[in-house]
């Protein structure tokens, strides 16, 4: 079962938002689409850019250094099939947003 950890309230995350987060350790982006929250590794896989700091378009974020783009629900490259950065349960605890991480 995932730890969870509080990394943002709701109110701090409206919709169509991107940002970076320090958390057990690693930094993850998280993202609201249409009030739905997904969080994946920050590093893009291309050049190693940070993708919390991207555009969000509905469910794609795009790499600000070299444009790469990735579907925030499950990780996917938009560009190649056999690329995914790796996803993390999300969760709301009130009005906390809590991000799962194994161990």
């Amino acid at each position: 079962m995932p730890n969870y950890i509080k990394v943002a309230k709701v109110n701090e995350m409206p919709p169509g938002t991107a940002r970076e987060f320090h958390a057990d350790g690693k930094v993850i982006a998280l993202f609201n689409v249409d009030g739905r929250f997904y969080a994946v590794d920050n590093t893009c896989l291309h050049r190693g850019g940070p993708l919390g700091q991207g555009a969000l378009e509905g469910e794609v974020i795009t790499c600000p250094w070299h444009g790469w783009q990735y579907n925030v629900t499950s990780g996917q490259s938009v560009f190649n099939e056999e690329i995914k950065v790796q996803t993390y349960e999300v969760k709301l605890e009130g009005d906390d947003i809590a991000v799962g991480f194994d161990g």
